[in-house]
């Protein structure tokens, strides 16, 4: 299983994002082997507490990264700026784990109703080196997860990689890759972390409860 290491804490403790210490502190579930997401002791549902914070597009980098339509994006300009989102990591030579996830995620968007349209689904791909937006692409439709909502992500594996440690993603190979979610107002700097056991109707609750207005903001 990985963990985040101490650097990498270091780093978050000490720009206090919102993000920062709350998710990235805890023991990820990883995706391991053939093994399917088991049940854990944690809250399915928790939400991210933080201190101070730091300019977010600092933090997660305007990393060039490539979507399953082969055009280049900027991470935190293009994908998370402004948007509820709910970020996932998956490889698509993966036969166990990740289409699981996918597809239950596709049972969470049409949990959402109407507002799915509020709601933006990224999953990053922690295998680079084999999946091409063309991959990608294919992995989505195969899935039903070919949505203008959802963004597949890869790109050069030093971008990639930079993105996945920002978020407390980064693994050894792509099979350690988390199968932890992560769902983020990014404009009001809320966040949660939820296990990919969690039901689908919690999932979805809580991204309705991210997307809804701020008072006072």
């Amino acid at each position: 299983m990985h963990r985040t290491g101490s650097s990498t804490m270091n780093l978050i403790n000490s720009i206090g994002l919102a993000l920062g210490a709350g998710l990235l502190s805890s023991a990820v579930l990883a995706h391991s082997g053939h093994e399917q997401p088991q049940p854990s002791a944690s809250p399915a549902v928790q939400e991210v507490k933080g201190g101070r914070t730091m300019d977010a597009r600092s933090y997660f980098t305007d990393s060039r990264l490539l979507n399953q339509d082969g055009q280049e994006v900027r991470f935190y300009s293009d994908v998370l700026d402004g948007r509820v989102v709910l970020l996932n990591v998956i490889f698509t030579r993966c036969e166990d784990a990740c289409p699981l996830i996918t597809r239950k995620l596709k049972e969470v968007r049409d949990a959402l109703g109407e507002d799915a349209g509020r709601v933006h689904f990224v999953s990053l791909s922690s295998d680079p080196e084999h999946d091409s937006p063309q991959a990608l692409k294919a992995y989505a439709r195969k899935h039903s997860a070919d949505d203008p909502n959802w963004t597949f992500l890869t790109g050069p594996k030093d971008q990639l990689d930079v993105v996945l440690a920002r978020l407390g993603q980064l693994s050894r190979s792509p099979q350690e890759h988390s199968t932890q979610l992560i769902a983020g107002d990014v404009a009001h700097k809320r966040w949660s972390k939820i296990r990919p056991d969690a039901p689908v109707q919690a999932i979805a609750q809580r991204l309705q409860l991210l997307a809804e207005p701020v008072a006072g903001r």
